[in-house]
Order: structure tokens, then C-alpha cells, then sequence
């Protein structure tokens, strides 16, 4: 019935009342915004809002050349900029308000031609500049310079040199393309850097729990490294905690290893999707069972710099490595086939999988999905058997025993799996 009575409604005069509204509802959270600063000079009130959103509509409406819509756009532009010449005269130069009533006149048009989600997400983004003021100024504050370089640097190799490459086999014994080699760079890294903002601007103090969770996106073996050194201090107490923390990043490797794999193959990603989501729900199911113990251990922050992701060095080095094996694995399945490829997958996980498994995914090797799936869930069991040597080696001591044990389990059941099923 509802849905009938929308349906009812003239296109035009819904689009006209969502003008009207939203312009309303902009306009209230404008007048709070220079009452809640002690803004004196402003060029109008909430009605001034909806006359603007209404004059950007009707002109746009009334003529399909868009030259009144132009003309009015002038007019107000010219009003704006006598309203801006009259507050520069107090020493204010803020184009602020100026640029705001411009984009309430567009409100009109953008109702006219784009879908409703994005008339949504246009108002959404309006009212929360406006309302969110001083989070935005100290974010910008935080933001350090060198932040805006990397971002840029992100862009040119993503959006830049990757167009740039050419999809073809870089060599007969080298069974990858220039552009899989860097899209596999920019997905890592991409991966690495979201870890890294969060972990510098919302976790600059953190638990050994974020540690995993965070570092675990960046590098399961580096937050195992963290984990393990701090643990070094901890006595058996904080057992539960620093076990949770390691799992924790274990599963957030799997996590992103899946979300790679995806990206690269849909189908190996899919036969892969049951092991792996078990491995997930059965290693969630430790750590709640670990954290919902009983236990007095102190809270323990660390506070480690962490290290930048995309150095260009780093994204070279990655580069190397995914095509050294790519070039390996190549070799080992042309002359030993499938079982060379499980044995090489083992022998891997012992080192960076990452690059392995890329590359892997990225190839055409003359294996089938059944033995790829079979090399990543290898790879990534071995993997855990590194870790769990690393964290008893850096504590040192009785906390991470269960974490150990529980990675060691991981490989144990990785190997079964992929010798009975895969």
C-alpha cells in the first residue's frame, strides 16, 4: 500500500520536496554551526538554505539548455563574492560559507540526475563537515606531511605505472605478466598501509590484543615477533592473553590471505573458502574460550614504532620475490609436478608466503586448482609452525605455550587436510 502511494507521486514533485528537505535540514545544522563558533557575519538563515536549494532547482528544471541555471549561478556567485568582500573587511577570509551555498544550489540538480543514495550520501557528507569541525581539524592537525606523500605514492603505482604495464608472460620460464607482478604489489601493500594508519592514528597505545588483531592485517609473522618479545616480560599469568594475541594475528592472516586469493582466483578462493573458515571459527572459538578465563594479568601496552609499508625498497623486494617464485614453482611443477609443488609449499611457509602465494595464483603452471588450494593451505600450516618457533624462542617462558601449541595444531591438521582431502 505504502509502496503504491510512493509510486503515485509525480517524479517532479518528489523532487522538489527531497530539494526542499534536505536544504532545510542543511540549513538548521549551518545556523548551529555558526551559533555553536560565535560566527557574527553570516549571509542568511535556514530559509536562505531553501530558497537557494529551491532557485538551483527550478532553473535547472525550467530550462534544458541549463543557461538560466548558469545565470542564476552567476547571480548567486556574484552575491557570495560581495557578502565574502564585506567579511574580508573584518580580517575574515574563510571561503567557507561561500563554497556551502554553492553546494546547496546544486542540491536541486543533483535530485534531478543522480540516484537517490547518492543524493543521500551528498547531504550526509555536507551536514557532517559542518558537525564535525573540530575531529576534522584534529585529524588534520595529526596527519603528518610525509602521510600526504605516501598517499600520493600509492596512487601513482596504482593508478599510474599499473595502467601503464603490459598483461603478457615476462619469460617461457617466468610464467607471469608485468601486470599481475605489480598488482600483486599494490594489493599487499594496499593491505599494509590500511594496517599502518590505523595502528599510528587510532592505536598509538595498544593491547597485545590490537597488536594481533592489527598486525595480523600487516603481517602475521611480524605481530608473532612483537607478541613474543613482549611476552618476554610477562610471567604465566598473562598466558591467556598473550596465547589470544598470537591466534588473533593467525587469523587475521587467514582472513586477508582469503581476501587476496579472491581478487586473484575466484575459483581456488572458493575451494579454499571451507578449510579456512574452519581454521577461523575454531581459532575464534579458542581465544573466547582463553579470554572469557578468569584472569588478573595486568594490561600490557605496546608502544613499538611501526614500520612504514611502502617504501619503495619494499616494493621492489616484494616484486623480486614473487617473481624468484614464480620462477621456482615453475620449475618444480614442470618436473615434479603436483607433489613437488606441496613439498615446495611447505618449505616456503617457512619464509614470506605472501609472494608465494601470489604468484602461484598469478601463473599458469600446469597444476590443477585442486593442487594450488593445496600449496596455499601448506604454505600457510608451515607458516604457522615458523611462528609458533619464534614465539616460544623470543618469551622464553611459560605464555605462549598455548599459542604455540595451538599454531602447531594448525600445521598438524593443514598437513592432514591437504594429504586426505585437498
Amino acid at each position: 500500500m505504502l509502496m503504491e502511494f510512493y509510486r503515485g507521486i509525480p517524479p517532479l514533485l518528489l523532487q522538489f520536496i527531497m530539494t526542499v528537505g534536505f536544504s532545510f535540514v542543511v540549513g538548521l545544522e549551518f545556523r548551529s554551526y555558526h551559533h555553536a563558533n560565535n560566527y557574527k557575519l553570516h549571509f542568511g538563515s535556514t530559509r536562505t538554505f531553501v530558497l537557494i536549494g529551491v532557485l538551483g532547482f527550478i532553473l535547472y528544471t525550467m530550462d534544458p539548455s541549463r543557461l538560466l541555471f548558469a545565470a542564476g549561478l552567476l547571480l548567486l556567485g556574484a552575491l557570495l563574492l560581495v557578502f565574502y568582500w564585506r567579511l574580508s573587511a573584518t580580517k575574515q577570509f574563510s571561503l567557507f560559507s561561500t563554497l556551502f551555498a554553492l553546494l546547496i544550489y546544486l542540491i536541486g540538480p543533483i535530485t534531478s540526475l543522480f540516484p537517490g543514495w547518492f543524493l543521500v550520501l551528498f547531504i550526509v557528507v555536507l551536514i557532517l563537515i559542518l558537525s564535525e569541525k573540530t575531529l576534522i581539524h584534529h585529524f588534520s592537525d595529526q596527519l603528518a606531511n610525509e602521510e600526504i606523500a605516501t598517499l600520493a605514492k600509492f596512487l601513482i603505482i596504482s593508478g599510474v605505472i599499473l595502467p601503464l604495464l603490459p598483461d603478457q608472460a615476462i619469460a617461457p620460464m617466468l610464467p607471469v605478466t608485468y601486470y599481475r607482478v605489480w598488482l600483486a604489489v599494490i594489493i599487499v601493500s594496499g593491505f599494509s598501509y590500511l594496517s599502518y594508519l590505523i595502528n599510528s592514528y587510532f592505536f598509538k597505545s595498544r593491547s597485545l590484543l590490537i597488536t594481533g588483531l592489527l598486525g595480523g592485517l600487516y603481517s602475521s609473522t611480524a605481530a608473532t615477533v612483537v607478541i613474543g618479545r613482549q611476552a618476554h616480560s610477562l610471567d604465566s599469568t598473562s598466558g591467556r592473553k598473550v596465547s589470544s594475541a598470537l591466534i588473533i594475528a593467525t587469523i587475521m592472516m587467514y582472513m586477508r590471505l582469503l581476501a587476496i586469493i579472491f581478487v586473484f582466483d575466484k575459483s581456488v578462493a572458493m575451494q579454499l573458502l571451507a578449510p579456512f573458515i574452519v581454521i577461523i571459527f575454531i581459532s575464534a572459538l579458542a581465544v573466547f574460550g582463553l579470554l572469557t578465563v578468569r584472569n588478573h594479568a595486568p594490561i600490557l601496552h605496546e608502544t613499538t614504532e611501526v614500520k612504514h609499508p611502502l617504501e619503495l625498497s619494499t616494493a621492489i623486494l616484494f616484486a623480486l620475490l614473487f617473481m624468484l617464485f614464480a620462477f621456482i614453482t615453475q620449475y618444480v611443477t614442470s618436473n615434479y609436478g603436483s607433489h613437488g609443488l606441496k613439498y615446495m609449499a611447505i618449505i616456503v611457509g617457512f619464509t614470506d608466503i605472501d609472494p608465494f602465494i601470489l604468484s602461484l595464483l598469478s601463473g599458469k603452471f600446469i597444476v590443477s586448482d585442486s593442487a594450488l588450494v593445496s600449496a596455499v593451505i601448506l604454505a600457510s600450516g608451515s607458516n604457522n609452525l615458523l611462528k609458533a618457533t619464534y614465539a616460544i624462542a623470543l618469551a622464553r617462558n611459560r605464555s605462549v605455550l598455548f599459542g604455540a601449541a595451538w599454531l602447531a595444531f594448525l600445521f598438524i591438521i593443514s598437513i592432514l587436510y591437504t594429504y586426505k582431502y585437498a
